[in-house]
């Protein structure tokens, strides 16, 4: 391939509502509500709870989502995030952001995901896969994604449609099965409510709540190709705020569900919740369902990640905060294949290595310290930037945003106190960027 740098118009407006929604809700919607759900059991040990955590979960979520929908309906540029916090807090903490998500967060998760592919592929062989097998199959994965989406926004987004109306499905499948079929019984979801105190639920409840955010995580991921979508004001806020409602929706009938099927117990004993209630309501061929689901969910997932992500340092380099070749564009696709292809050799290395785990706990808090800030620089900008055409304004400002940034500042608080360590390697992670925000910023001014 040979790639030409261009303005930034090359990159075409071809992705309509469907397309934004589906983005969404597929990054979204990975391997964790396959498996979260038995975790979330295990902590608060009731039925009515659990499921007030699923819900409280998506409304936290749903609140950023509103929040956010602002900032990508005034600013419809690639990369997001990064172009928000750069209009709000200038451009040392929109460049943190793109180099904790270029180095590591989204790396790192393209990295992890595609592992869990592999293992679960290891399911129709006769043998369990080799660590080797597996990091193989998962490299491949990954460079088979990263060159269908360099051949085009609109291949890869008609991919994503594909594998998310896929997974939606088998998830409503796995939903009704679990009613309909027999197995599962009303008296299953006993007991409704914990015998403990509402002062010792709190703790748990935390702890669950840390699983269900990182299920839900995912909702801003078409803010990163807002430069693609037609009518931007439009869409933009309506596939944030449609595809969160969706998963919403999926999410605590699914975890209803398992424990329809399983009960609380049975849910917080299995290591593969969604295999053991397809077994229940299936038989055999349940196993089989899941795994299938699985490799849809997740293959979807990395999808979602790989085409948006790579817009990031591709919206950097185009700022001349980044290297000049990652603005480039690719002449005949019309896409940041350099950053594409940047993105898959690091998410590749990663995985070979095996160190995206460790780097992913790591850095995983600062995702809250940028969703915060990005939810404040709603605020800020409405008296900063008062004039800005704004075709969607936050439904409930200012509590909306205000209730999401308390609730990330005491996530992020949370993560500190629990894991101190890795917290603070992975501060440090995210300020080594600061000597290339330095050398560019000088850079661009000696331009």
């Amino acid at each position: 391939m040979t790639f030409t740098a261009a303005p930034t118009s090359d990159l075409k407006r071809e992705l309509g509502l469907f397309d934004a929604v589906m983005i969404n809700a597929g990054t979204m919607i990975a391997s964790a509500i396959f498996i979260v759900p038995a975790t979330v059991a295990a902590a608060v040990h009731g039925t009515a709870l659990m499921t007030l955590v699923w819900v409280v979960g998506g409304i936290v979520s749903l609140l950023g989502a509103l929040s956010i929908a602002e900032l990508a309906a005034a600013y419809p540029e690639a990369g997001g995030q990064y172009a928000y916090l750069r209009e709000a807090y200038g451009t040392v903490w929109a460049f943190l952001y793109g180099w904790a998500n270029f180095s590591v967060i989204n790396t790192a998760s393209i990295a992890a995901i595609a592992v869990g592919f592999a293992r679960y592929i290891g399911f129709f062989f006769h043998s369990p896969l080799t660590e080797i097998a597996i990091r193989d199959i998962a490299i491949a994965s990954i460079v088979a994604l990263t060159l269908l989406n360099c051949r085009g926004v609109r291949l890869g987004a008609t991919t994503q449609n594909i594998l998310t109306v896929l997974k939606i499905g088998a998830l409503v499948a796995l939903i009704t099965t679990s009613f309909v079929l027999p197995g599962g019984s009303a008296s299953h979801f006993q007991p409704l409510w914990p015998s403990a105190s509402i002062g010792q639920l709190i703790g748990p409840f935390g702890v669950a709540m840390v699983a269900v955010l990182w299920a839900y995580d995912g909702w801003i991921e078409t803010t990163y190709v807002g430069s693609e979508i037609v009518n931007p004001g439009r869409n933009l806020p309506r596939s944030i705020i449609l595809s969160t409602l969706i998963v919403i929706a999926l999410y605590v009938l699914v975890s209803v569900a398992y424990a329809y099927v399983l009960s609380p117990e049975g849910m917080a004993a299995s290591q593969l919740v969604a295999s053991d209630v397809a077994k229940v309501t299936m038989g055999g061929i349940g196993a089989t369902f899941v795994v299938v689901a699985i490799l849809i969910s997740t293959l979807g997932a990395n999808n979602g990640i790989i085409l948006t992500a790579a817009r990031i340092p591709y919206a950097m380099a185009r700022g001349g905060m980044f290297f000049r070749s990652q603005g480039s564009v690719h002449p005949q696709y019309a896409t940041p294949a350099v950053a594409l292809v940047t993105q898959g050799v690091i998410a590749s290395v990663l995985t070979a290595f095996g160190t995206y785990d460790q780097l992913f706990t790591y850095v995983v808090f600062a995702q809250f310290v940028f969703y915060a800030l990005s939810a404040s620089a709603v605020i800020r900008l409405r008296y900063k930037a008062p004039l800005l055409a704004r075709p969607y304004r936050t439904w409930g400002y200012p509590v909306t945003p205000i209730v999401f940034i308390a609730f990330a500042i005491w996530l992020v608080y949370n993560t500190i106190v629990e894991t101190p360590k890795d917290s603070a390697i992975g501060a440090g992670i995210i300020l080594l960027g600061l000597p290339g925000y330095y050398y560019w910023r000088r850079a661009g001014a000696g331009r």
